[in-house]
Protein backbone atom coordinates (compact mmCIF):
# COMPACT_ATOMS: atom_id res chain seq x y z
CA UNK A 1 0.00 0.00 0.00
CA UNK A 2 1.39 3.43 -0.90
CA UNK A 3 1.90 6.11 1.75
CA UNK A 4 -1.07 8.12 0.46
CA UNK A 5 -3.40 5.15 0.50
CA UNK A 6 -2.25 4.14 3.96
CA UNK A 7 -2.99 7.63 5.27
CA UNK A 8 -6.45 7.59 3.70
CA UNK A 9 -7.21 4.15 5.16
CA UNK A 10 -6.12 5.27 8.61
CA UNK A 11 -8.32 8.35 8.39
CA UNK A 12 -11.33 6.29 7.33
CA UNK A 13 -10.87 3.78 10.13
CA UNK A 14 -11.02 6.54 12.71
CA UNK A 15 -14.53 7.59 11.61
CA UNK A 16 -14.49 10.18 14.35
CA UNK A 17 -14.87 13.86 14.93
CA UNK A 18 -12.05 16.35 14.78
CA UNK A 19 -10.33 16.82 18.17
CA UNK A 20 -12.22 19.06 20.58
CA UNK A 21 -10.67 21.97 22.44
CA UNK A 22 -11.07 22.42 26.18
CA UNK A 23 -14.09 24.70 25.73
CA UNK A 24 -15.61 22.68 22.90
CA UNK A 25 -16.25 19.13 24.09
CA UNK A 26 -18.54 17.71 21.46
CA UNK A 27 -18.44 13.95 21.08
CA UNK A 28 -19.61 12.14 17.95
CA UNK A 29 -20.40 8.42 17.95
CA UNK A 30 -21.66 6.16 15.14
CA UNK A 31 -23.88 3.14 15.80
CA UNK A 32 -22.89 0.75 14.34
CA UNK A 33 -19.32 1.92 13.83
CA UNK A 34 -19.10 0.13 10.46
CA UNK A 35 -22.56 0.10 8.85
CA UNK A 36 -23.43 -1.71 5.64
CA UNK A 37 -25.07 -0.45 2.49
CA UNK A 38 -28.84 -0.43 3.15
CA UNK A 39 -28.52 -0.14 6.93
CA UNK A 40 -30.27 2.19 9.33
CA UNK A 41 -27.49 3.69 11.45
CA UNK A 42 -27.67 6.44 14.03
CA UNK A 43 -25.38 9.28 14.97
CA UNK A 44 -25.10 10.50 18.57
CA UNK A 45 -23.70 13.98 19.27
CA UNK A 46 -22.83 14.39 22.93
CA UNK A 47 -22.19 17.61 24.82
CA UNK A 48 -24.84 19.66 23.00
CA UNK A 49 -26.39 22.44 25.15
CA UNK A 50 -30.14 22.23 25.68
CA UNK A 51 -30.77 25.45 23.75
CA UNK A 52 -28.63 24.47 20.73
CA UNK A 53 -29.67 22.89 17.45
CA UNK A 54 -27.69 20.40 15.40
CA UNK A 55 -27.61 20.31 11.60
CA UNK A 56 -25.80 17.84 9.41
CA UNK A 57 -25.68 15.45 6.49
CA UNK A 58 -24.20 12.13 5.45
CA UNK A 59 -23.30 11.54 1.83
CA UNK A 60 -25.26 14.65 0.89
CA UNK A 61 -28.47 13.53 2.64
CA UNK A 62 -29.71 15.87 5.37
CA UNK A 63 -30.18 14.59 8.91
CA UNK A 64 -32.98 15.36 11.37
CA UNK A 65 -31.81 15.52 14.99
CA UNK A 66 -33.73 15.11 18.24
CA UNK A 67 -32.77 15.31 21.95
CA UNK A 68 -31.27 12.06 23.21
CA UNK A 69 -29.15 10.94 26.19
CA UNK A 70 -27.43 14.18 27.08
CA UNK A 71 -27.07 15.33 23.50
CA UNK A 72 -28.82 14.88 20.17
CA UNK A 73 -29.18 11.94 17.78
CA UNK A 74 -30.29 11.34 14.22
CA UNK A 75 -31.20 8.29 12.19
CA UNK A 76 -29.03 7.82 9.10
CA UNK A 77 -30.51 6.07 6.05
CA UNK A 78 -27.89 4.40 3.84
CA UNK A 79 -29.79 3.69 0.62
CA UNK A 80 -29.50 0.21 -0.87
CA UNK A 81 -27.94 1.67 -4.04
CA UNK A 82 -25.26 3.65 -2.18
CA UNK A 83 -21.75 2.92 -3.42
CA UNK A 84 -19.78 1.08 -0.71
CA UNK A 85 -16.69 2.78 0.67
CA UNK A 86 -16.10 6.22 2.12
CA UNK A 87 -19.01 8.60 2.61
CA UNK A 88 -18.49 12.14 3.98
CA UNK A 89 -20.40 13.45 6.98
CA UNK A 90 -20.61 16.90 8.50
CA UNK A 91 -22.22 18.45 11.58
CA UNK A 92 -22.77 21.94 12.91
CA UNK A 93 -23.95 22.85 16.41
CA UNK A 94 -25.70 26.21 16.34
CA UNK A 95 -26.10 28.31 19.50
CA UNK A 96 -27.33 31.86 19.90
CA UNK A 97 -24.52 34.36 20.35
CA UNK A 98 -21.60 32.20 19.25
CA UNK A 99 -20.22 30.85 15.97
CA UNK A 100 -21.41 27.40 14.87
CA UNK A 101 -19.21 24.51 15.99
CA UNK A 102 -18.45 22.23 13.08
CA UNK A 103 -17.34 18.61 12.85
CA UNK A 104 -16.71 16.50 9.79
CA UNK A 105 -15.32 13.13 8.85
CA UNK A 106 -15.82 9.97 6.81
CA UNK A 107 -17.79 6.80 7.42
CA UNK A 108 -16.86 3.64 5.54
CA UNK A 109 -19.85 1.63 4.30
CA UNK A 110 -19.29 -2.09 4.07
CA UNK A 111 -20.16 -3.86 0.85
CA UNK A 112 -23.24 -6.06 0.89
CA UNK A 113 -24.17 -8.91 -1.43
CA UNK A 114 -27.78 -8.86 -2.55
CA UNK A 115 -29.59 -11.91 -3.95
CA UNK A 116 -30.86 -12.27 -7.50
CA UNK A 117 -34.46 -13.51 -7.84
CA UNK A 118 -36.10 -14.91 -10.97
CA UNK A 119 -39.88 -14.38 -10.94
CA UNK A 120 -42.63 -15.26 -13.39
CA UNK A 121 -45.80 -13.15 -13.35
CA UNK A 122 -48.84 -12.72 -15.61
CA UNK A 123 -47.83 -10.69 -18.65
CA UNK A 124 -50.44 -7.99 -17.88
CA UNK A 125 -48.60 -7.23 -14.62
CA UNK A 126 -45.24 -6.79 -16.37
CA UNK A 127 -45.80 -5.49 -19.91
CA UNK A 128 -48.10 -2.60 -19.11
CA UNK A 129 -50.36 -0.81 -21.55
CA UNK A 130 -49.88 2.95 -21.77
CA UNK A 131 -52.66 4.03 -19.34
CA UNK A 132 -51.53 1.52 -16.72
CA UNK A 133 -47.89 2.54 -17.13
CA UNK A 134 -48.81 6.21 -16.65
CA UNK A 135 -50.83 5.29 -13.58
CA UNK A 136 -47.90 3.37 -12.08
CA UNK A 137 -45.48 6.24 -12.78
CA UNK A 138 -47.82 8.76 -11.13
CA UNK A 139 -48.24 6.52 -8.08
CA UNK A 140 -44.48 6.07 -7.72
CA UNK A 141 -43.97 9.84 -7.90
CA UNK A 142 -46.62 10.36 -5.25
CA UNK A 143 -44.86 7.95 -2.90
CA UNK A 144 -41.47 9.55 -3.59
CA UNK A 145 -42.82 13.00 -2.71
CA UNK A 146 -44.31 11.63 0.49
CA UNK A 147 -41.06 9.97 1.60
CA UNK A 148 -39.22 13.26 1.16
CA UNK A 149 -41.68 15.11 3.41
CA UNK A 150 -40.15 15.69 6.84
CA UNK A 151 -42.53 15.91 9.80
CA UNK A 152 -40.60 18.03 12.36
CA UNK A 153 -41.82 16.02 15.36
CA UNK A 154 -40.47 12.65 16.48
CA UNK A 155 -43.49 10.35 16.83
CA UNK A 156 -41.83 6.99 17.59
CA UNK A 157 -40.42 5.73 20.87
CA UNK A 158 -38.56 2.59 21.94
CA UNK A 159 -38.11 -0.62 19.99
CA UNK A 160 -39.69 -1.35 16.62
CA UNK A 161 -41.78 -4.50 16.44
CA UNK A 162 -42.44 -7.04 13.69
CA UNK A 163 -45.51 -6.12 11.66
CA UNK A 164 -46.75 -9.74 11.59
CA UNK A 165 -46.60 -12.47 14.21
CA UNK A 166 -43.97 -15.19 13.92
CA UNK A 167 -40.25 -15.81 14.19
CA UNK A 168 -39.17 -16.32 10.58
CA UNK A 169 -37.14 -13.35 9.29
CA UNK A 170 -38.36 -11.28 6.39
CA UNK A 171 -36.63 -11.97 3.10
CA UNK A 172 -35.65 -10.32 -0.15
CA UNK A 173 -34.29 -6.90 0.82
CA UNK A 174 -32.24 -5.44 -2.01
CA UNK A 175 -32.88 -8.43 -4.27
CA UNK A 176 -32.11 -7.74 -7.91
CA UNK A 177 -35.28 -9.06 -9.49
CA UNK A 178 -35.61 -10.45 -12.98
CA UNK A 179 -39.29 -10.67 -13.85
CA UNK A 180 -40.28 -12.67 -16.94
CA UNK A 181 -36.67 -12.38 -18.06
CA UNK A 182 -36.49 -8.59 -17.66
CA UNK A 183 -34.29 -6.86 -15.04
CA UNK A 184 -36.33 -4.67 -12.69
CA UNK A 185 -35.69 -2.25 -9.83
CA UNK A 186 -34.20 -3.78 -6.66
CA UNK A 187 -36.63 -4.93 -3.99
CA UNK A 188 -36.85 -2.12 -1.45
CA UNK A 189 -38.34 -4.02 1.48
CA UNK A 190 -38.64 -7.44 3.10
CA UNK A 191 -41.42 -9.96 2.58
CA UNK A 192 -43.23 -11.94 5.26
CA UNK A 193 -45.18 -14.89 3.90
CA UNK A 194 -48.38 -15.35 5.92
CA UNK A 195 -51.94 -16.59 5.36
CA UNK A 196 -54.45 -14.17 3.94
CA UNK A 197 -56.16 -12.26 6.75
CA UNK A 198 -53.20 -12.39 9.17
CA UNK A 199 -53.21 -9.14 11.18
CA UNK A 200 -50.63 -6.50 10.23
CA UNK A 201 -49.62 -4.12 13.03
CA UNK A 202 -47.76 -0.82 13.28
CA UNK A 203 -44.02 -1.25 13.84
CA UNK A 204 -44.02 1.81 16.10
CA UNK A 205 -46.17 4.81 16.93
CA UNK A 206 -46.87 7.41 14.26
CA UNK A 207 -49.45 8.99 11.99
CA UNK A 208 -51.13 7.37 8.99
CA UNK A 209 -49.74 9.36 6.05
CA UNK A 210 -51.40 7.42 3.21
CA UNK A 211 -54.02 4.75 2.60
CA UNK A 212 -54.36 3.86 -1.07
CA UNK A 213 -54.79 1.14 -3.68
CA UNK A 214 -51.91 1.34 -6.18
CA UNK A 215 -51.07 -0.85 -9.16
CA UNK A 216 -47.81 -2.42 -7.96
CA UNK A 217 -48.06 -2.30 -4.13
CA UNK A 218 -51.81 -2.94 -4.12
CA UNK A 219 -53.75 -1.92 -1.02
CA UNK A 220 -51.28 -0.09 1.19
CA UNK A 221 -50.68 1.89 4.36
CA UNK A 222 -47.77 4.30 4.86
CA UNK A 223 -46.98 5.24 8.46
CA UNK A 224 -45.11 8.48 9.24
CA UNK A 225 -42.97 8.18 12.38
CA UNK A 226 -41.68 11.75 12.12
CA UNK A 227 -38.28 13.26 11.25
CA UNK A 228 -38.22 11.60 7.83
CA UNK A 229 -38.86 8.00 8.95
CA UNK A 230 -41.65 6.06 7.22
CA UNK A 231 -42.68 2.40 7.34
CA UNK A 232 -44.64 0.84 4.46
CA UNK A 233 -47.18 -1.99 4.44
CA UNK A 234 -48.05 -3.29 0.94
CA UNK A 235 -50.34 -5.93 -0.66
CA UNK A 236 -52.91 -5.72 2.15
CA UNK A 237 -56.20 -7.56 1.89
CA UNK A 238 -58.01 -5.07 4.14
CA UNK A 239 -57.19 -1.80 5.90
CA UNK A 240 -58.35 -0.89 9.42
CA UNK A 241 -57.11 2.73 9.70
CA UNK A 242 -57.65 6.07 7.97
CA UNK A 243 -55.34 8.86 6.83
CA UNK A 244 -54.35 11.29 9.55
CA UNK A 245 -55.06 8.80 12.36
CA UNK A 246 -52.50 8.48 15.17
CA UNK A 247 -51.60 4.89 15.96
CA UNK A 248 -49.51 3.15 18.62
CA UNK A 249 -46.93 0.40 18.26
CA UNK A 250 -48.68 -2.93 17.81
CA UNK A 251 -52.01 -1.41 16.70
CA UNK A 252 -53.70 -3.26 13.84
CA UNK A 253 -53.37 -1.53 10.47
CA UNK A 254 -54.98 -4.17 8.29
CA UNK A 255 -54.44 -7.75 7.16
CA UNK A 256 -52.16 -9.72 4.85
CA UNK A 257 -53.32 -10.10 1.26
CA UNK A 258 -52.07 -10.41 -2.30
CA UNK A 259 -53.34 -7.19 -3.88
CA UNK A 260 -51.26 -5.41 -6.51
CA UNK A 261 -48.40 -7.26 -8.18
CA UNK A 262 -47.95 -10.25 -5.90
CA UNK A 263 -47.33 -13.96 -6.41
CA UNK A 264 -49.36 -14.90 -3.33
CA UNK A 265 -50.43 -13.68 0.13
CA UNK A 266 -47.61 -11.89 1.91
CA UNK A 267 -46.72 -8.57 3.51
CA UNK A 268 -44.15 -6.33 1.88
CA UNK A 269 -42.69 -4.33 4.77
CA UNK A 270 -40.54 -1.35 3.82
CA UNK A 271 -38.76 1.54 5.53
CA UNK A 272 -37.50 4.90 4.33
CA UNK A 273 -35.24 7.32 6.21
CA UNK A 274 -34.90 10.74 4.61
CA UNK A 275 -35.86 9.25 1.24
CA UNK A 276 -33.29 6.43 1.52
CA UNK A 277 -34.53 2.86 1.06
CA UNK A 278 -33.25 0.93 4.07
CA UNK A 279 -33.46 -2.60 5.41
CA UNK A 280 -36.46 -2.87 7.76
CA UNK A 281 -34.64 -5.67 9.60
CA UNK A 282 -32.02 -3.10 10.65
CA UNK A 283 -34.83 -0.88 11.91
CA UNK A 284 -36.20 -3.75 14.00
CA UNK A 285 -32.73 -4.18 15.51
CA UNK A 286 -32.17 -0.49 16.22
CA UNK A 287 -30.21 0.06 19.46
CA UNK A 288 -31.34 3.66 19.94
CA UNK A 289 -33.78 3.31 22.83
CA UNK A 290 -35.52 5.74 25.21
Amino acid sequence: MTGGRAALAAALLLVSALPATAHDRLGVAWHPARPRVGDVAWLHVKGVPDDATVEGSVGGRSLAFFPYAGGQAALVGLDLDTTPGAQPWRLAVVEAGRPPRARSGWIRLRRRAFPVEQLTLPRAQVDLDSPTEQRAIAETRRLTRLYRTITPERLWRGRFTRPVAGTEPGTGFGARRIINGQPRSPHGGIDYTAPRGTPVVAANSGRIALVADFFFPGRLVVLDHGLGLYTLYFHLDAVAVGEGERVERGQTLGSVGSTGRATGPHLHFGAQVGGARVDPAALLGLTLLD
